[in-house]
């Protein structure tokens, strides 16, 4: 592949290669501040703040977090959704040199106290109704102090009191701090921009400890430096060629606490002097569809998921909501079938592309072209500066032809430093400068990439090599099914069976036989799943990807 047949496809417009600015990844808020201080950087719930106050507030804090004993190189938790304080306090913890450990609000206490324990936490920074939860767990973990603020600061005036009298306590948002614990506003107030400390902070330094979302294993800590998320989001920013620096808005429902949202979304957009409308939750559509047919967004990054949802909406249907703005979409996370892709192109006029990336490098390296030749089922190119080769599943070094079936190996100047605390799975991961991502694919002859599946999640019925993609994908099209999921399951004749967990499009149901049936027509019979299991809906990340871990689990649970 040291031709790069990828790159005769790359759009008019995309460079092959790119010259990195030599700054930390503050540097992109500071950039753009300079560039559009009068803009708007952030939309909540109508309140609005500019480039200009955003940095303002990311130097106040940078120097409030100084106050408070945070020095360069400490491990910093973040654990909050998207909203105008995230944003102020990411780049207020990379100003002030710390790594900032990005953390979903939803986890259970177990994980946050692995997590936080893992990276060395000892300050966090959460919104007010995650306090008792943090505080609960406190006692079992390095946390020293907590800086905290609430939902309602984020608000317009009218709101804000509307809030406060109607949905702060009941919604569990108004909380009394103790111990040395603080608000976020005092810290605001106390220091000034100028307070700011000077900090000799470096592009190869590290900005953010990224946790893996642990679906195949333990939850590992990416380690990222500032040059490798600049790098990322210029690379990302090179591949639409239709982006308006200066004059885009995204809608920004996917989560920033994830290495999805944070890069292609955040940082991305940053560079590019975008707006962005702030949406808590994105599984809450009528917020996603009110804020992306006010604003007008032109940009909406997400996972197939999000855009089913939008698909199969009622009120979209009937013309409730105008989504003609948006533009341009990457759908990461899952695979995008092209039944997706094309009803949504349908509805919005804008170009929806698939992309790939991992939390390792650190977050996308592969995309379908904007404007050109978009292929059913494949991944897209390599990004510019992205070398990728395939390689022999059992020796790991052999390259492979176009065609044939191997392991993923990348290469970039955006891939992790390694694991945090883990040198084994560092060196497993990171070899001869090549990272091995652990995802099986093939290209074709020019340079489209085609995932396979999950190294680790290949099933072997009696010695037959069966990916559950493929066997997901064909359950996709039966006009009954909604979505499907597929592991391996032990069993006692085979060794490993295959087992898909189904569920139904509203008002449908199926037999199990009609649904074997089904598949006979399309798979092999060692593919055709041996065990089916109804049910209401698949476990799935933060992010929609189903969760193949947790049904085997399930599974086990019920036959014990």
């Amino acid at each position: 592949m040291q031709n790069k047949p990828w790159l005769k496809n790359y759009d008019q417009g995309v460079p092959h290669s790119i010259e990195y600015p030599a700054i930390p990844l503050f540097g992109l808020l500071e950039e753009s501040a300079k560039k559009y201080p009068e803009r708007v950087c952030t939309i909540f719930k109508g309140a609005e703040t500019s480039y200009k106050e955003m940095d303002d507030y990311a130097n106040r804090l940078a120097a409030a977090f100084h106050g408070l004993g945070i020095k360069k190189g400490d491990r910093v938790g973040l654990f909050m959704p998207n909203t105008p304080q995230f944003v102020m306090a990411y780049y207020g913890l990379l100003k002030a040199g710390a790594v900032v450990v990005a953390t979903n609000p939803l986890y259970t206490e177990r994980e946050i106290i692995y997590q936080v324990n893992d990276a060395g936490v000892e300050h966090m920074v959460l919104m007010t109704n995650n306090y008792e939860k943090v505080k609960a767990i406190q006692d079992q973990t390095r946390i020293k102090q907590i800086i905290v603020t609430n939902l309602k600061e984020a608000l317009p005036p009218v709101t804000r009191i509307l809030f406060t009298l109607l949905k702060e306590k009941k919604s569990g948002f108004r909380v009394t701090l103790r111990d040395n614990d603080v608000w976020m506003p005092d810290l605001l107030e106390k220091y000034s921009a100028e307070d700011r400390p000077e900090l000799d902070i470096t592009p190869q330094d590290t900005a953010l400890f990224q946790y893996s979302g642990g679906t195949t294993g333990i939850s590992k800590g990416v380690v990222a430096s500032h040059e490798a998320v600049v790098a990322n989001s210029c690379q990302i920013a090179s591949w639409n060629p239709t982006a308006i620096e200066g004059a885009e808005i995204i809608c920004m429902a996917i989560p920033l606490y994830h290495v999805y949202g944070m890069v292609a979304g955040l940082n991305y957009g940053l560079l590019i002097g975008a707006t962005f409308v702030m949406v808590p939750d994105p599984r809450n559509m009528t917020d996603v569809l009110e804020n992306l047919s006010k604003y007008k967004a032109t940009i909406y990054p997400g996972v197939p998921a999000m855009y089913n949802a939008i698909n199969n909406n009622e009120a979209v249907a009937a013309g409730k909501y105008d989504l003609s703005s948006v533009k341009f979409c990457i759908s990461g996370s899952a695979a995008l079938l092209r039944e997706t892709k094309l009803k949504f192109e349908e509805i919005t006029g804008g170009n929806l592309v698939e992309g790939y990336g991992l939390s390792e490098a650190p977050t996308a390296s592969h995309c379908n072209p904007v404007v050109g030749d978009n292929r059913p089922g494949s991944i897209g190119l390599p990004l510019p500066d992205v070398e990728c080769k395939v390689v022999d599943l059992e020796d790991g070094v052999t390259e492979l032809a176009p065609g044939e079936i191997g392991e993923l190996l990348l290469k970039g100047p955006q891939v992790m430093k390694g694991y945090h605390n883990m040198p084994t799975e560092t060196e497993n991961a990171l070899r001869d400068g090549w990272l091995y991502t652990g995802d099986i694919v093939y290209m074709d002859e020019d340079g489209y990439f085609y995932i396979v599946d999950r190294k680790k999640e290949l099933i072997k019925p009696g010695g037959f090599q069966v990916w559950p993609r493929e066997i997901e994908e064909v359950l996709a099209t039966h006009p009954k099914i909604f979505e499907a999921g597929v592991a391996g399951i032990p069993d006692a004749d085979s060794g490993e069976a295959v087992k898909a967990w189904i569920v139904f499009n509203p008002g449908e149901s199926a037999t199990k036989e009609e649904i074997l049936e089904f598949c006979r027509k399309d798979l092999a019979r060692y593919k055709v799943p041996k065990q089916i299991e109804f049910v209401e809906e698949l476990p799935r990340s933060t992010v929609g990807k189903i969760l193949r871990r947790e049904l085997v689990r399930m599974h086990k649970e019920e036959v014990a």
